[in-house]
């Protein structure tokens, strides 16, 4: 199948999750973290050479790139820069200490391909729980010997497939007050930062999940975790989507925010917020009336 043309309906060979990674993928999906394996390691276009080349023709404001020397706790506007371009530190990974993430390069008409067809190996079994994909994006991370991703969430569901060398995604329980308290959950829902607050108690939660090439691991919406990569250059493809599940939660906290800054009574959130109807109608009339938090 050419990466250029549409997906077909109903395809009879998977692309990148064959039956065995299908069933772990069911069995965990939405809610629990599970580790699986893909068939994307050799892929061109997730190759170094081609990743500074797409890196070198992407919008500025869809990369990031910082020093990989960082602690699990770093607040955002503390985070140094390496002092190089994107594609130099790219081209030098290996040796400049850093981390870069490409950002939404399914702009990029090849990578929309790569992740749809990745993707359609996993529908059928995502819609008969939460319903259609939304939103897809894909991120592709490029990380130098032994660096660190601190303490963060994410507001979609994702599968970080490794492509090169290995690193460990230490994973935190979901729903947990104390390493993503209620008012964290609701900043990030208004366009707050994706990274938390660190205390080393919270190890004694982990679940490590090593990662070399040909793996991966399925996150789910908003799982606290922090990533450690290896002794070799890194490069971790991830493919998320969003449902009415994830958009209904953050809609339930975007809402609580406001109601938290008026001190009026929050909305509580639970496990399957989509089913919240009269939450997600005041939601609605709350920003046809403008609250602000």
């Amino acid at each position: 199948m050419s990466l250029h043309q549409p997906i077909s309906e109903g395809r009879a060979e998977p692309f990148a999750f064959d039956e065995t990674a299908r069933a772990a993928f069911a069995k965990a999906y939405p809610d629990r973290h599970t580790h699986l394996h893909h068939r994307l390691a050799e892929h061109p276009l997730l190759s170094l050479t081609a990743l500074a080349q797409l890196a070198e023709r992407m919008p500025a404001n869809r990369v990031e790139y910082n020093r990989g020397d960082l602690p699990l706790g770093i607040r955002p506007e503390d985070t140094p820069a390496n002092g190089l371009t994107l594609g130099e530190t790219i081209r030098t990974i290996d040796s400049n200490g850093s981390w870069a993430v490409l950002k939404n390069v399914e702009r990029d008409p090849a990578y929309a391909a790569l992740l749809d067809a990745a993707l359609e190996d996993l529908r059928p079994l995502v819609e008969a729980q939460t319903g259609p994909m939304l939103h897809r994006e894909a991120f592709i991370f490029i990380t130098s010997p032994g660096s660190i991703t601190p303490f963060h969430m994410d507001p979609e569901h994702n599968i970080l497939l490794q492509i090169r060398s290995d690193k460990t995604m230490h994973v935190f329980p979901t729903h947990d007050a104390e390493t993503v308290p209620p008012q964290q959950s609701e900043s990030f829902a208004r366009g707050g930062h994706r990274n938390l607050v660190w205390e080393d108690r919270f190890m004694d939660r982990v679940s490590a999940v090593h990662l070399a090439p040909g793996e991966g691991v399925l996150m789910p919406v908003k799982a606290p975790h922090f990533v450690k990569n290896g002794e070799g250059v890194s490069v971790s493809f991830s493919i998320t989507w969003r449902s009415e599940r994830s958009v209904a939660e953050g809609e339930l906290h975007s809402l609580n925010a406001r109601l938290r800054a008026r001190g009026l009574p929050l909305v509580k959130v639970g496990r399957r917020p989509e089913k919240q109807w009269i939450g997600r109608a005041l939601f609605r009339l709350v920003n046809r009336l403008g609250w602000e938090a």
